[in-house]
C-alpha cells in the first residue's frame, strides 16, 4: 500500500456509457480524497476523466459531461476504469480504444471495469484467462464471447482476479471501488468513505435478479 504516493485513477468514457457505473466510483474515489483532509492517506488521488479525442461526451440517458484530457493527452494512470453501457458495444471494436487500454493497463496498479466495460476489457485482451462479471443481462453474451480460459461468473457484485476487478452492473460499480479504496487506503479509510456517502443501501423493493 503506497498511502503516501499520489495515485491518478482514469475513468474512460465514451459516447453512452451508463452515468451511474462511473459516476458512482467518482464519487467514492472522491470522497475517499476528501474524507482525507490535509493529512490523510487518500490526500494525493487525482480522478480524472479521460475519452478518445476529449471534449463533450454524452452518456447513455442523455448526461452530457466535459473530459479532462483526450487519449493523447493523457497523464500515466495508476488506475484504469471502463463503465459498461450501451456504448460499449462499439467500443468493443474501436482500435483506437483497444490499443489505449493495452498500453496502459501495461503499467497501471488497477485494471477496472463496471457491467459491460468487462466486455471491452475482454476484447482487448485484458481478461484473457481470469475471472470476470458483468450485468446480469450480458451474461450470456459475455460467455459466448470470452476468450479460452476466461470464465464468467453470476450472481456476485464484484470479482478480484490479480489485479483485474470487474463489477456487475451500474450500483455494483459503488462497492468494487469502496472494496479498491480499502485495498489502496486500508479499511478503515473505507468504512469512513463509506459513512461520508451515507451508503448503506436499503431499496425499497426486493428484485429477484
Amino acid at each position: 500500500m503506497m498511502a503516501e504516493e499520489g495515485r491518478t485513477i482514469g475513468i474512460v468514457l465514451f459516447d453512452r456509457a451508463e452515468e451511474l457505473d462511473w459516476v458512482g466510483p467518482f464519487e467514492v474515489f472522491t470522497m475517499a480524497r476528501e474524507a482525507s483532509g490535509e493529512s490523510g492517506p487518500a490526500k494525493a488521488l487525482d480522478v480524472v476523466l479521460v475519452s478518445e479525442t476529449g471534449g463533450l461526451v454524452v452518456g447513455a440517458k442523455g448526461l452530457r459531461n466535459e473530459v479532462d484530457f483526450s487519449f493523447a493527452t493523457a497523464p500515466a494512470l495508476d488506475v484504469l476504469l471502463v463503465p459498461g453501457g450501451i456504448g460499449t458495444r462499439a467500443e468493443m471494436k474501436n482500435p483506437a480504444m483497444l490499443d489505449f487500454l493495452r498500453a496502459r493497463a501495461a503499467n497501471a496498479e488497477w485494471v477496472t471495469s463496471v457491467c459491460t466495460g468487462s466486455a471491452v476489457l475482454e476484447a482487448a485482451g485484458l481478461a484473457k484467462g481470469r475471472r470476470i462479471t458483468t450485468h446480469w443481462g450480458y451474461l450470456p453474451t459475455l460467455r459466448e464471447n470470452a476468450g479460452d480460459g476466461t470464465e464468467v461468473l453470476e450472481r456476485v457484485r464484484y470479482v478480484r482476479d490479480g489485479n483485474l476487478l470487474t463489477a456487475a452492473g451500474v450500483s455494483a460499480g459503488i462497492d468494487a471501488a469502496l472494496w479498491l479504496v480499502g485495498e489502496l487506503y486500508g479499511v478503515p479509510h473505507a468504512r469512513i468513505t463509506q459513512k461520508m456517502m451515507e451508503y448503506d443501501p436499503a431499496p425499497p423493493y426486493a428484485a429477484e435478479v
